[in-house]
């Protein structure tokens, strides 16, 4: 009978243990997500605040960069032409050694002219390309609080996860600056080689505003560890009126179409 009574006791102070320690961690599992959802504020608002962001209906910029390959050796310039369409339209025309390319996504589908010029529907990795980067764009990902399809956690303090869901392509990690709350390094899987998904690393070294919102005007990438590119800005236009329809014009001559058409 005493063993009994002992036992019972020992499996009431086990019961009363592991319901403190279940509580305990369910507790700190709803206070990481909310400091995320915080941190995710602050940074929202350094950047120009979630209104400035979600008026901005579409985007165009023109960026240089001096890129490396894996090995470390110094491949040229680039000079990429990106316009989007909120919530997802897409067209990317980039002009560069082995590097040239044009892109045209609308949501679901799309072609692209690679650089031997072919001609080709977006399919297989160069559509999940395609898909990443529009999840990904800055002025969608700011607002990733507006979404339901994405979760807002802080793994650790003064980072930002985004995830829509356990693949981990699909997440963002961004560290931000604990005095300014702009984000210093974004963290995510590139795809710019569908067949071999790569770590890619942004790290923000320089700011621009244009219209109130802060951008990044000077960033360094790195995949797998090794320096690749390093990006500058040199224009950003928001709101311009930029229609789908000229988005999704093939160029004539299969050359990329840097600079608006008068």
């Amino acid at each position: 009978m005493e063993l009994i009574l002992k036992q019972n006791k020992l499996r009431s102070s086990l019961c009363r243990l592991i319901v403190l320690v279940v509580g305990a961690f369910l507790l700190c599992s709803s206070s990481a997500g909310q400091d995320g959802l915080e941190l995710f504020h602050k940074m929202q608002k350094a950047l120009g605040g979630s209104e400035r962001i979600a008026a901005v209906s579409d985007f165009e910029d023109i960026v240089h960069a001096q890129t490396w390959n894996q090995a470390g050796d110094a491949i040229g310039t680039v000079r990429k032409r990106t316009r989007w369409i909120r919530p997802n339209h897409l067209r990317l025309d980039q002009v560069g050694p082995g590097d040239t390319y044009v892109l045209y996504f609308d949501g679901t589908g799309g072609w692209e002219i690679l650089p031997d010029k072919t001609v080709a529907d977006l399919a297989g990795g160069e559509l999940e390309f395609a898909k990443k980067y529009v999840r990904d764009f800055q002025l969608h990902k700011w607002l990733a609080d507006r979404d339901s399809r994405f979760k807002i956690t802080s793994p650790m303090p003064n980072v930002i996860r985004i995830a829509d869901g356990s693949d981990l392509t699909h997440q963002i990690e961004i560290t931000v600056d604990p005095v300014t709350a702009l984000p210093r390094t974004e963290t995510t899987t590139s795809l710019a080689d569908p067949a071999h998904p790569a770590k890619s690393e942004v790290r923000i070294e320089e700011w621009l505003s244009v219209d109130g919102i802060r951008f990044p005007r000077r960033t360094v990438t790195y995949r797998n560890g090794a320096r690749v590119a390093e990006i500058t800005v040199e224009e950003i236009k928001l709101n311009r009126r930029i229609e789908s329809k000229d988005l999704a014009i093939k160029p004539s001559d299969l050359q990329p179409v840097m600079s608006r058409q008068k």
